[in-house]
């Protein structure tokens, strides 16, 4: 990894404003490999440098990544003028951060919402070319078919140029309930795709994003961390 200067690794380890990282260093409270550091702007390696704030060993991380089990009633960005957005259910150490979501879910969709503040990940698994599986639970207002499955794997005509891309409907027992997976993200495809095939589609929840599952233990409108584990799963695909 590249060197970093004192002031942004403290400013990301402890999620401080530059200025505050500027006022710990100054006032002695950080320490490099064991000894006070006051010059903001040395450079270090923060692979192998031992930073300290207070005697609290601190951890840098150039980007951040978080899953969020969205809740009913948000939309998926940054800022709107008339709805709320699910940057309102981040605390102050996750918005500092300048994180944003993943590609979108619709208002009244739940479930896994990816946030990162590395532009170069979300650029790569929102591109066309990517197709990255995204998996949803669903419920229906009518039973859903064995034809409808064949349909959703050949592609259904939801009124634009192309059909959409071959897509995994997984019908359970109750035959209003199903999963579904797919390979892109047009606006509102769900609700189109089944609408096409003469149902409502009255809940909607997605359950995994390319390899990461939404954690069963994270309640409706929290958020955690992306484990180690969970982070290398989506980095790795960039070096493939």
């Amino acid at each position: 990894m590249a060197s970093v200067r004192l002031d942004k690794f403290v400013s990301s380890s402890l999620a401080k404003t530059r200025s505050e990282a500027h006022l710990l260093i100054k006032k002695g409270r950080v320490e490099l490999n064991g000894k006070v550091e006051k010059d903001i702007g040395k450079k270090l390696d923060p692979e192998n440098d031992v930073v300290t704030c207070e005697g609290i060993s601190l951890t840098f991380s150039k980007y951040h990544y978080y899953m969020l089990n969205k809740p009913d009633g948000y939309v998926c960005s940054t800022e709107d003028i008339k709805d709320r957005t699910i940057m309102e259910l981040l605390d102050e150490k996750v918005r500092h951060y300048n994180v944003f979501p993943v590609g979108r879910l619709d208002k009244d969709t739940l479930g896994l919402v990816i946030l990162t503040d590395n532009g170069a990940l979300a650029h790569f698994l929102l591109s066309p070319k990517r197709h990255v599986d995204k998996k949803y639970y669903l419920e229906t207002d009518l039973p859903m078919t064995e034809e409808d499955v064949k349909k959703a794997e050949e592609g259904i005509d939801i009124g634009e140029k192309h059909l959409t891309l071959p897509a995994k409907l997984e019908i359970t027992s109750d035959r209003t309930k199903a999963y579904i997976t797919l390979h892109e993200g047009k606006f509102h495809q769900i609700k189109r795709m089944l609408q096409a095939l003469g149902k409502t589609v009255i809940y909607l929840e997605r359950i995994e994003f390319d390899k990461i599952k939404l954690d069963p233990d994270l309640k409706r409108g929290e958020l955690r961390e992306l484990t180690p584990e969970e982070t290398e799963s989506l980095l790795k695909n960039m070096a493939l």
